[in-house]
């Protein structure tokens, strides 16, 4: 029986973690107990720390029940979520082909990222515009794609009234995406003509994706999003549209990724921001924010893009958990270009599994009441409310993308992102962890070029799998010696590092014994324990020295080891290493 055991208090678990962080030499004698969190915790790219353990002297869950204000618990959200399909290949002929194999699968809107408008008749021929959601994304064209896509509702004889789905003007995320001015004027006006003519449709997208693959945080994406969102209210205000109504011609657009609790936690923050937005505005009832959540295009790989299926599955779990109204996920082949039909197929079938096997969409704000979950909400909407509001009061969002003040500040986001990943602090599982150097990788399909101008677009493999495509080109497969001191048990856990650290580059190892023949130029690692290392790294290290070896590294901490050149160990600069090594070992770059 459960009565039988005893209660575990706080307490109990900060004496025993204490107790194994001294043994493990992260602690000393002089380390309070309440002081063992404190060196687990770890902290965010905005600032605030991440505890090892949450309890309920951490957080106050916020009032409200589910489904109210301030929509933290369900988001306004019932149901089933929108499957949305994403389309990006300019032929009108492929896209309509693969619309209409995911609307027979499940699908319920589509996307459209590549059409141009003159196509889109073409394209939505034979789709049914009175069941199917149409999400249009044409940039500066987006007057004429809605003017294109009211007019094939005309032609199939469809009551305005009943479109729905989205017409995508963005002017601030077009100009954060590729440096054209935004035309407010023109979104403005398509929100009017939706207001009166097809309320069914809105008018107007705030995508926060072009933030986060900029490198920015979520706290970053999500000021940003807010900020452009107030924009979108003052320029629908301007143009005399009544509060409630403007409201409603929103949707919200963010990133997510295989970092489920920071997914869930970003889309529960940003419904408690926009309502806060909301109250300041006046608005007299509470407004629910529509969100449509993408997995990251920054966290796909080329590199073993198969695990690409884990990260959009887990990134997806944490969109619908979140409350998302409609989600998107990427195909796994999304790095290597065009998508084929089996990658597309998957991806819509991601979700919809999670619906109607998990059951994902039946339980209205799951993560709700999580001491964990609620704490981080609260600190990454604090954090995110900080950025707005500094975006506010350098004159908002246009000014702020004009100044650089965004682009700075998600450029020194990316400096930071960027040496984690390159310490493989920031572990890419194919890539920069666990890569497989005889993978066959798909075929590469002909992709859309990428806009010119406006913020960067990072992908966080990028690095490592240059590296590799050095690698590939070498005349030679680059190899580099492992030399393993003493017994298997003091060498196996340091081999198997150093060897996974140098596949991160394309380079292949060998392990070797001291006293075998290596090669002239040739690049060695020594590897084995600490103490093996006191009594004879110097004089192996020399040996190899004599025999004609290039380089020495040794797989541990910097020890002043005499003949020994570097040092690898845990949160070195991984791509710093491979690189040198490269040269070392002769290929071109």
């Amino acid at each position: 029986m459960t009565d039988d055991f005893p209660v575990p208090a706080i307490e109990d678990w900060q004496r025993l973690t204490l107790s194994v962080l001294r043994k493990s030499g992260k602690a000393d004698e002089n380390t309070r107990a309440g002081e063992a969190a404190d060196l687990l915790a770890t902290t965010t790219y905005d600032g605030f720390p991440l505890a090892p353990l949450y309890t309920s002297r951490d957080t106050t869950v916020p009032d409200g029940r589910p489904g109210q204000a301030p929509f933290t618990r369900g988001g306004g959200v019932g149901g089933r979520w929108d499957v949305r399909t994403v389309h990006t290949d300019p032929d009108p002929v492929r896209t309509a082909t693969a619309a209409r194999a995911d609307l027979h699968g499940g699908a319920t809107s589509l996307w459209l990222r590549a059409t141009a408008p003159e196509q889109l008749g073409e394209l939505l021929a034979g789709i049914p515009l009175d069941r199917t959601g149409i999400v249009l994304d044409a940039g500066t064209e987006t007057d004429k794609a809605a003017a294109a896509l009211l007019d094939v509702a005309t032609r199939q004889h469809i009551e305005p009234r009943v479109l729905r789905g989205n017409l995508g003007a963005d002017p601030y995320g077009a100009y954060a995406a590729s440096g054209v001015e935004p035309e407010l004027g023109v979104a403005a006006e398509l929100a009017a003509q939706s207001v009166t003519a097809h309320p069914g449709l809105r008018a107007l997208t705030v995508d926060a994706t072009t933030y986060h693959d900029a490198g920015g945080s979520d706290a970053e994406e999500l000021g940003c999003a807010l900020a452009t969102g107030v924009a979108y209210l003052r320029a629908m205000s301007d143009r005399g549209i009544p509060l409630t109504r403007s409201l409603a011609q929103l949707e919200f657009r963010y990133a997510a990724t295989a970092d489920q609790f920071a997914t869930i936690a970003k889309l529960r923050a940003a419904r408690r921001l926009w309502h806060r937005v909301t109250e300041v505005a006046g608005a007299n009832r509470p407004s629910a924010q529509r969100q449509h959540a993408v997995t990251s295009a920054a966290m796909m790989t080329a590199r073993d893009p198969w695990s690409n299926l884990l990260r959009t599955t887990i990134a997806c779990f944490g969109a619908g958990v979140g409350g998302a109204g409609a989600i998107t996920v990427q195909p796994f082949d999304l790095a290597l270009g065009r998508p084929d039909e089996t990658a597309q197929r998957i991806a819509r079938n991601t979700q919809i599994i999670l619906m109607d096997e998990a059951h994902l969409d039946r339980v209205t704000d799951p993560a709700g009441g999580s001491w964990y979950v609620e704490s981080r909400t609260e600190d990454l909407a604090r954090a995110a409310w900080d950025w707005f509001t500094t975006i506010e009061r350098a004159g908002g969002i246009g000014t702020a993308l004009r100044s650089g003040l965004v682009a700075d500040r998600l450029a020194a986001t990316w400096e930071r992102r960027a040496a984690r990943l390159a310490r493989r602090q920031d572990a890419i599982t194919g890539v920069s962890e666990f890569p497989d150097l005889d993978e066959q990788v798909p075929a590469h399909h002909a992709g859309s070029p990428a806009p010119v101008g406006g913020l960067p677009r990072h992908r966080y493999a990028y690095r490592f799998e240059e590296l590799r495509r050095r690698a590939d080109g070498a005349p030679t497969p680059p190899l580099v010696h492992l030399v393993a001191i003493g017994r298997t048990s003091e060498h196996n856990a340091r081999v198997t590092f150093t060897a996974n650290l140098f596949a991160a580059g394309g380079i292949r190892t060998v392990t070797t014994a001291p006293g075998d023949a290596v090669p002239p130029g040739a690049v060695v690692c020594l590897c084995s324990s600490d103490r093996v290392y006191a009594e004879q790294a110097a004089p192996v290290a020399t040996a190899l020295r004599q025999a004609g070896a290039a380089k020495v590294w040794l797989a541990g901490r910097p020890g002043g080891h005499p003949g020994v050149d570097a040092y690898l160990y845990a949160g070195c600069d991984a791509v710093h290493v491979l690189e040198t090594t490269l040269d070392d070992l002769g290929v071109p770059r």
